[in-house]
């Protein structure tokens, strides 16, 4: 059973203070009758709830695959800053929240929901869950100094860093990183990185410690999850039934 305010919040009417408004002007109806109790209990799966006579449908959990753009922060709020949650505008945004951080100047996936035993599971270090980056740099590394960057690096941690995949990048790859890119890279040196880890600034640190600079970075995948070139910077769309049963399964 699940209160008629939080059902109505849940589903995107408003907050629970303009839910209770809403309400009181007799707007919504449960199984054909007026409620305006905003305590009242109905049972999601089985009551019809009709508000301003559209009869509306209960989603628990929301899942939405957002391309982001440089410049927005990782964040529900903040301050200073335009947060990843000001692009999904006109979903039920007051629950949801990003899986992990990206940087500020950093684009691609990033995953928005408001399931937190889903999150948890991706982001958890004993999963050691996949996530690639195409990684633009100023300076190319030699065999030795990859072959060091996947065995672990001290990049001034406690610890080393978890062993990493890199190769170089192809042309095709090359292309695809810049596909919707906001910015073109001065530098076409690319490699394909796969962390299973997520420390600060890791990729660049990482690349720090040869001295070579990440001039531009992308994250393409993250799980069984991977970046739609269909979405421009800054736009998103709701995962499919079978890449939330895939993040699921994949990555358990």
């Amino acid at each position: 059973m699940l209160r008629l305010d939080k059902y109505l919040a849940d589903t995107g009417i408003g907050s629970r203070s303009e839910v209770k408004k809403i309400l009181k002007l007799g707007l919504v109806s449960v199984n054909g009758k007026s409620v305006k109790d905003s305590s009242f209990k109905i049972e999601p799966e089985s009551d019809k709830v009709i508000y301003n006579g559209k009869e509306l449908v209960y989603q628990k959990y929301h899942y939405y695959l957002l391309n982001k753009p440089a410049g927005c922060v990782s964040a529900t709020r903040d301050g200073l800053s335009q947060t990843v949650l000001d692009f999904l505008q006109n979903e039920p945004t007051r629950d949801l929240f990003p899986v992990g951080r990206l940087d500020k100047d950093t684009e691609g996936l990033l995953l928005i929901t408001n399931d937190g035993i889903l999150a948890h599971n991706l982001l958890s270090p004993k999963k050691h869950v996949d996530k690639s980056y195409i990684a633009f740099v100023d300076k190319k590394l030699n065999q030795e100094q990859i072959a060091e960057f996947k065995s672990g690096l001290d990049i001034g941690d406690e610890s080393f860093t978890l062993p990493a995949g890199i190769y170089e990048a192809s042309l095709s790859e090359i292309e695809n990183g810049l596909m919707n890119a906001s910015i073109k890279p001065e530098y076409e040196i690319a490699y394909i990185v796969t962390l299973k880890e997520g420390r600060y600034h890791q990729i660049k640190r990482m690349f720090a410690h040869f001295s070579s600079e990440v001039v531009y970075l992308k994250r393409l995948t993250m799980g069984s999850l991977t970046l739609d070139n269909n979405l421009m910077p800054g736009h998103y769309r709701t995962l499919s039934k079978t890449e939330i049963d895939c993040l699921f399964s994949c990555n358990s």
